[in-house]
C-alpha cells in the first residue's frame, strides 16, 4: 500500500526530537549566514527539505533515495529528518514508481520522484505520456497531478550509455508536461521549489555534471523570498534569463550547456566580440519574449545543447526564432549540439559534447563580412 500522509507530526513520528532540533538549528544558521559557497546538490537538497517542512503532503521516493541519499546524494538526510513514510526507497521498477506517484497525486499528495539516471526513465515513459501528461485534460480539469519527476541528465561525468542521455526533447514534445532545467545553484533551489508548488506535472531535468559546481548563494534569502512569494523568488517558470549581456550575437543555451556558452562568450570577448548568453531555464513553457528581444538586438544566433541536433529542443528554438525574428537576422542561425549518434564511451565524450572551440567556430560562421 502507498504511505498515508496525514499531518507533519504523524509523518515525522520516527524522527527523534534531537534530529528535529538539529535540522531547525541548521536551517536557522543557514539563514543567518548570508551568501556562502553552495553546490547545486546542496541547493536541491535544501529545496526538498524546505518543501517537506512547509507541506506535509510532499514526499520523496525512488531508487536508493532513502538511507543512501541518492546516487548523487541529493536526498541525503531526508529519511533521517522526515522518516521512512516521507522519503523511502522503491523497487527497481520505474514504471511502478511513476504509476504510484500518479495515484498519490490524484489523492492529494505532492510526490517528488527520482529517476536515478536519465535513460533509466525510459521504462516509465508510457506512464508519463499516457497518464501523467494527459490526466488533467482527460478529466476536463477535474483531476490535477501536482508531481515532480526529477531526472539527472546529460554528460560530462565519464559515464556510459544509459547514464548520460539528454532526453529533454521527449518530454518537451509531450503536451501536458512542464520541463524545467536549472543552470545555476540559485535556480536549482528556486525552480525546484516552484516545481513542487505547481499543480501541473513537472519533469525536472538536473544537469548532473553541475551537481558539485559552487556559487555564492544565500539560501536563507531564497527561502524567505519563496515563503513570501516575492517577485524575485518566483520568476523562473516561463522566464529565460540573460546570463551575460552582449551586443554582437546571441548564444541560447539551457542546463549543462549554459556554463559552456558563458566560457565561449568570455573567450570571444578577448577577440573583441560581445556575445549575449540566454539561459532558457524552463523549456516548457518557453520564453519567446526574452529570447527574441535578444535576437532582435544582436541579429545573430547560435543555439547550444548537449542533446542530438535532429528533431530536438534546439530545432524548436531555431524554428521559433526564425518565425519571429526573420527580418532581424543578419545571418542564418547556427547550432552546436551533440552529434546524432548514441552517447560515446567516456574517453570520447569530450569530442561529442559542445565545447568552446565548436561554439567559437559557429560564431565565426555568422557572416560577419556582411
Amino acid at each position: 500500500m502507498s504511505p498515508t500522509i496525514t499531518t507533519s507530526s504523524e509523518a515525522n513520528g520516527n524522527v527523534s526530537a534531537a534530529t528535529a532540533r538539529a535540522a531547525a538549528s541548521a536551517a536557522a544558521s543557514a539563514e543567518a549566514a548570508g551568501p556562502q559557497p553552495v553546490t547545486m546538490a546542496k541547493a536541491l537538497n535544501t529545496a526538498l527539505a524546505d518543501a517537506m517542512h512547509a507541506d506535509s503532503s510532499v514526499l520523496v521516493f525512488g531508487e536508493d533515495v532513502g538511507m543512501l541519499g541518492g546516487v548523487f546524494r541529493i536526498t541525503d538526510g531526508l529519511t533521517a529528518t522526515f522518516g521512512e513514510q516521507r522519503c523511502f526507497d522503491t523497487p527497481l521498477a520505474e514504471s511502478g514508481i511513476v504509476g504510484m506517484a500518479v495515484g498519490m497525486a490524484i489523492n492529494g499528495m505532492r510526490p517528488v520522484i527520482e529517476m536515478q539516471f536519465d535513460a533509466f526513465a525510459y521504462p516509465a515513459f508510457e506512464q508519463i505520456v499516457s497518464h501523467v501528461a494527459k490526466m488533467h485534460n482527460r478529466t476536463k480539469g477535474a483531476v490535477k497531478l501536482p508531481m515532480v519527476i526529477r531526472i539527472p541528465y546529460g554528460g560530462g561525468i565519464g559515464g556510459v550509455e544509459h547514464h548520460c542521455d539528454s532526453s529533454e526533447s521527449y518530454y518537451a514534445h509531450t503536451a501536458g508536461l512542464k520541463v524545467y532545467t536549472p543552470a545555476t545553484v540559485a535556480d536549482g533551489y528556486r525552480m525546484l521549489r516552484e516545481a513542487i508548488d505547481s499543480d501541473d506535472p513537472v519533469v525536472f531535468m538536473e544537469p548532473k555534471k553541475m551537481y558539485w559546481t559552487k556559487d555564492s548563494v544565500d539560501l536563507g534569502e531564497l527561502r524567505r523570498q519563496h515563503a513570501e512569494g516575492t517577485t524575485a523568488g518566483r520568476t523562473s517558470e516561463g522566464r529565460a534569463a540573460v546570463a551575460r549581456p552582449g551586443t554582437d550575437a546571441t548564444l541560447i543555451a539551457y542546463g549543462p550547456s549554459v556554463p559552456t556558452a558563458l566560457a565561449a562568450a568570455e573567450a570571444s570577448a578577448l577577440e573583441g566580440r560581445s556575445l549575449e548568453v540566454i539561459d532558457v531555464r524552463t523549456i516548457v513553457p518557453f520564453d519567446d519574449e526574452t529570447v527574441c528581444e535578444s535576437v532582435r538586438k544582436t541579429g545573430r544566433v547560435v543555439v547550444i545543447a548537449e542533446a542530438h541536433g535532429f528533431a530536438s529542443v534546439s530545432s524548436e528554438i531555431v524554428a521559433r526564432v526564425q518565425e519571429r525574428c526573420f527580418h532581424y537576422l543578419a545571418a542564418p542561425i547556427r547550432r552546436v549540439t551533440g552529434f546524432d549518434v548514441p552517447y560515446p564511451a567516456p574517453k570520447l565524450e569530450k569530442y561529442y559534447l559542445p565545447g568552446v572551440d565548436r561554439i567559437l567556430d559557429a560564431v565565426d560562421d555568422l557572416q560577419w563580412e556582411n
